[in-house]
């Protein structure tokens, strides 16, 4: 009699790798969560004006934070150097101190935790042989954009600590922010791709390069999120459809920065019309999107995937709305940046397991 060569339709050779790659996956996804995290903390550090209040780079160092009142004091008074303090924050209490201290301590922490989740279970997996030849080349290449996304994070925070500046530059936390959503993007699409999905591949719809379209405008719109953030141009026109009165201000207020071109950064009304077209075409594109695979494959998990973005988008712009209206309570914009993060997941998955 024949000895069985397959558990279920898995050969038993695969098993053992098949294993690995599922212990891969899982690592992959947590490191996606954790950079999910890292952007909620990150954008609660720059709603409570806490990101300026630590000016020195100390990736080693300052893993400990002041431990006893003479360095708190130290610290203290290095930030009573820089114009935030002079400008915004003079008189504040070292107790108040502590309190942004924290959440920007808590940012460069979690970082850390990042770099270390990231490399020790790397150096195990590729010690055994699980991650080899080109996922290893891609999951390098993770990480070192990782390492350049710690440099970009400085070189925001040291725009802010320049004289007579009180935040960062809105176009480096926007790069900031953007590249954080490249590397989620990157992790998500490894892992979705490590999963097999041969079972399911007949109740798949040809897509198109829809879902990858889908990705890159919401890549463009967390992009158009940092400058809005950065130049708190959600704290003006809270109103919605109309700003000022009007759904398409006035050229004379949209260009009124002169060169023309920096007004698509420096000039708030620009900036959240901008913000808002972005959202406006997402919705619309995951709309007919849905529309279009449910037409041709109605019961098709593509038709399901399509239809949940289309759903998340609105959902997305609603809570947009809302946080404009709200005048961008600390709940509101953290609960709109965090699920830009799950749009950008679930886009990516997406485009990750459909067919072109």
């Amino acid at each position: 009699m024949a000895v069985a060569a397959s558990t279920e339709g898995v050969s038993l050779a695969r098993v053992p790798q098949s294993r690995s790659l599922s212990a891969v996956r899982t690592w992959i996804y947590c490191l996606a969560a954790l950079v999910v995290l890292m952007v909620a903390v990150g954008g609660a550090t720059r709603l409570t004006g806490s990101g300026l209040s630590i000016t020195e780079w100390k990736p080693v160092t300052g893993a400990i934070p002041p431990l006893t009142e003479q360095a708190w004091m130290a610290e203290f008074e290095k930030y009573r150097q820089i114009s935030q303090y002079e400008l915004v924050n003079k008189g504040m209490t070292l107790s108040e101190f502590k309190f942004i201290y924290a959440w920007e301590w808590g940012h460069r922490q979690l970082g850390r935790l990042i770099g270390l989740v990231f490399f020790l279970p790397l150096v195990w997996f590729w010690a055994r042989g699980v991650i080899k030849g080109r996922l290893a080349l891609t999951v390098l290449g993770i990480g070192a954009l990782g390492g350049l996304q710690g440099a970009i994070g400085w070189i925001m925070v040291a725009s802010g600590l320049e004289p007579g500046m009180t935040a960062v530059a809105p176009i480096k936390l926007a790069l900031h922010l953007t590249v954080a959503s490249i590397i989620l993007a990157c992790l998500v699409w490894v892992a979705a791709g490590l999963k097999d999905r041969s079972d399911a591949v007949r109740q798949e719809a040809p897509a198109g390069y829809a879902p990858r379209i889908l990705v890159g405008l919401i890549l463009f719109q967390i992009a158009l999120g940092g400058l809005v953030a950065g130049s708190k141009a959600g704290l003006t026109y809270n109103t919605w459809p109309l700003m000022d009165g009007a759904l398409v201000p006035p050229a004379s207020a949209l260009l009124v920065v002169k060169p023309w071109i920096e007004n698509f950064v420096d000039n708030v009304i620009l900036v959240q019309f901008n913000h808002r077209l972005v959202a406006y075409a997402i919705v619309a594109f995951a709309v007919w999107h849905a529309w279009t695979i449910r037409r041709q494959a109605k019961s098709s998990r593509t038709a399901g995937r399509a239809t949940g973005m289309a759903g998340l988008a609105l959902a997305q712009m609603a809570l947009g709305i809302v946080t404009l209206l709200l005048a961008v309570p600390l709940w509101a914009g953290l609960a709109h940046q965090v699920f830009a993060m799950a749009v950008l997941a679930m886009a990516v998955v997406h485009a990750r397991v459909s067919t072109i």
